[in-house]
């Protein structure tokens, strides 16, 4: 039984982590809204990421949602009394949009554990994430056409996660819910794995990446969001140099013996090297 810590408390928000584990928890907490996204979560979250920037024995943050659902969305009543205001310079986005990015840029592991329902503007929110983990039976949709939207930020995230446009088109046009099971086929998940272990093997795959050294961690990351937006070519250059940086941070081939050791006999992920703090 995994011993959670709590770090703080916001009434939208719940920050714990799991000590000596390398993880920490963020739980999305307005159960009774469905936990739709409005101006004090997007404020607490970016407040939570803040909190645990410091401590770097904190590998991976886990996001998740309070209750039946991951989230529904943005709250809409936020969204309109937002947008009724002056019209905002077009470098100024709207405070979920900034949670996206920071989660997308945040120097730690971010995963998404969904389960019940993530709709429209939560979708833009785990694409952010660097890893995302769903019930097979969650149900993943955007509505945002019947309303009279468009999909802003999921539309460009989906298509920059590479998911194919007509598949998109068919998603948006039609507005209907598909499964996690469904989402992993079609690659806008990580894995689907059965609701009744859904946290369990989210946990488990977080303290996994909790045991990493961070050094390392941090240039996977540095890879995949500089190099996505490249050419092959230069991805690649990105790649030579985040490969230099982390040389600067650690020895890559600073165990090879034990290492290699470890793993006669098939892959062990069990290894561990012995400078990670």
């Amino acid at each position: 039984m995994d011993v959670w810590q709590r770090l703080r408390d916001w009434p939208e928000l719940i920050l714990d982590v799991l000590p000596n584990e390398g993880v920490g928890r963020i739980t999305l907490n307005r159960p009774d809204k469905r936990n739709c996204w409005n101006a004090g979560m997007c404020d607490a979250y970016l407040a939570a990421l803040e909190m645990i920037r410091p401590d770097r024995s904190i590998k991976a943050v886990i996001t998740r949602g309070a209750g039946p659902v991951f989230s529904s969305g943005l709250d809409l009543t936020f969204l309109r009394d937002y947008n009724s205001g002056p019209l905002l310079d077009w470098d100024r986005p709207n405070p979920v949009v900034q949670v996206g990015e920071q989660i997308r840029q945040f120097p730690r592991i971010m995963i998404a554990q969904v389960h019940g329902y993530c709709l429209g503007g939560a979708i833009g929110i785990i694409n952010a994430h660097d890893l995302v983990y769903a019930s097979e039976e969650a149900q993943i949709g955007m509505p945002e056409i019947l309303r009279g939207s468009f999909g802003q930020i999921v539309t460009a995230t989906l298509l920059h996660g590479g998911l194919a446009v007509k598949k998109l088109a068919h998603i948006a046009l039609l507005g209907r819910n598909f499964s996690g099971r469904e989402a992993s086929s079609l690659g806008i998940i990580s894995e689907a794995f059965p609701a009744v272990s859904l946290e369990e093997e989210v946990t488990a795959i977080a303290r996994e990446i909790g045991s990493r050294h961070l050094a390392a961690l941090e240039h996977h990351k540095v890879a995949v969001q500089l190099g996505r937006d490249l050419s092959i070519s230069q991805a690649i250059q990105i790649d030579q140099l985040a490969g230099q940086r982390l040389r600067r941070a650690m020895d890559p081939l600073g165990d090879v013996d034990s290492y290699l050791k470890s793993q006669k006999g098939g892959p062990n992920v069990a290894y561990r090297r012995p400078d990670v703090k």
